[in-house]
């Protein structure tokens, strides 16, 4: 080796010891994980896919889904860029903020539908505050945690839930039965993650089984008819049982491989109520049979095990708990909408994870993926 070389091959090794390996490629630039970024399209296209099919062929809903899948993975890309240490001093301001927005909306909000879900800005936009919450209450949750000796202790525990029930209550309340179950997973899941007794997790499932006939009375009547109907839909086959009669017979008739692509009869005879929203995996289901569902759970069961290694891998207490959180939320979403499709849990509307038409829902999912992102390539940095 000359001199020449000899001076440009020192003056661009590591000055550490370590071993020189190159710039960096751009997905490790940009803070990506390559395996569940790949996942996450590969479920996209299905649900563009079904969703075409199950909408009619209607390029107008296709278009503005494409639409949100952009925005979402925008949104993924930019909280990927944010480290982990950002979250956690503003997850607290976050929480508070997204209180203070349930609270105007029980008592003002924008009454749709039957229900007071969202605020207004006039000549601008409206917002359901509530959807905010699905990532404000595992961060605040992980923020108050990881601060605190862990196992945690009684006391904490007690202000834990008292942190979990209160938006959960103002969300149920608006009524928004789906989104509150939602938040309130995302919060009992920090808490499990961080070390909760199952002596005591036992003691608070048997007190909800004893408060649960007081809590009947507090539902509303279309509630307590999704939970009646979830035991016997055949009671009423035209009225509040259609949904799932529709939905089982749907999923039935696809056998093992479907019908085909554009050849379900269910949703396209309109059969099939939401077949393109809260119901779109019996249209699924119907068009590709059990491969095609198979296939689906698997890109699904794959999303799930590559968060979790990155909840595991995680280098601090905050980062662990926020990522397992949203690992385990996501089986949430995915076990709860096949649950009420197929007739073992009520009907609460919670969309199938991008494959439900919905704009709102694929960028709270892709912003959670974001921040997993930046968990898991930040945590050298840490």
């Amino acid at each position: 080796m000359n001199d020449q070389n000899q001076y440009r091959f020192q003056r661009q090794a590591p000055q550490d010891g370590s071993r020189f390996t190159g710039p960096s490629p751009l997905w490790a630039r940009l803070h990506i994980d390559v395996p569940l970024l790949v996942a996450l399209l590969l479920t996209a296209v299905i649900g563009l896919i079904e969703l075409y099919s199950a909408t009619g062929r209607n390029w107008s809903l296709l278009l503005k889904q494409v639409a949100s899948f952009g925005m979402g993975i925008a949104v993924l890309l930019f909280m990927a860029q944010i480290p982990p240490r950002i979250y956690q001093a503003f997850s607290p301001w976050l929480f508070g903020a997204v209180m203070v927005l349930l609270v105007m909306v029980a008592l003002f909000g924008t009454v749709a539908m039957g229900a007071r879900r969202w605020l207004t800005i006039p000549g601008v936009t409206r917002f359901q505050p509530s959807e905010f919450m699905k990532l404000a209450m595992p961060m605040m949750m992980a923020w108050y945690l990881a601060g605190r000796p862990l196992p945690p202790t009684l006391k904490v525990v007690a202000l834990s839930l008292i942190l979990i029930l209160a938006p959960a209550l103002l969300i149920a309340r608006q009524p928004d039965l789906g989104t509150a179950i939602l938040v309130s997973a995302s919060g009992f899941f920090v808490l499990f993650l961080a070390g909760l007794p199952w002596w005591l997790m036992l003691l608070g499932l048997g007190s909800a089984v004893a408060i649960a006939p007081f809590a009947w009375h507090a539902l509303h009547d279309y509630q307590k008819q999704r939970i009646l109907t979830l035991f016997d839909p055949e009671a009423d086959p035209l009225g509040t049982g259609w949904n799932i009669i529709q939905s089982k017979t749907a999923i039935g008739s696809g056998g093992l491989l479907g019908k085909g692509w554009l050849k379900g009869s269910q949703a396209h005879l309109e059969f099939l109520p939401e077949g393109h929203t809260d119901f779109v995996i019996a249209a699924y289901s119907e068009e590709f049979g059990l491969m095609g569902i198979l296939v689906l759970l698997a890109l699904y069961s794959f999303i799930l095990t590559r968060c979790l290694y990155i909840a595991t891998t995680a280098t601090d207490s905050y980062s662990r708990l926020l990522a397992g959180s949203i690992a385990l939320s996501f089986f949430v979403y995915v076990f709860v909408n096949a649950g009420m499709v197929s007739g073992i849990v009520p009907v609460v509307g919670v969309p199938l994870p991008f494959i439900s038409y919905g704009g709102t829902a694929i960028i709270t999912l892709m912003t959670g993926f974001g921040m997993l992102m930046s968990i898991h390539t930040h945590k050298k940095q840490l």
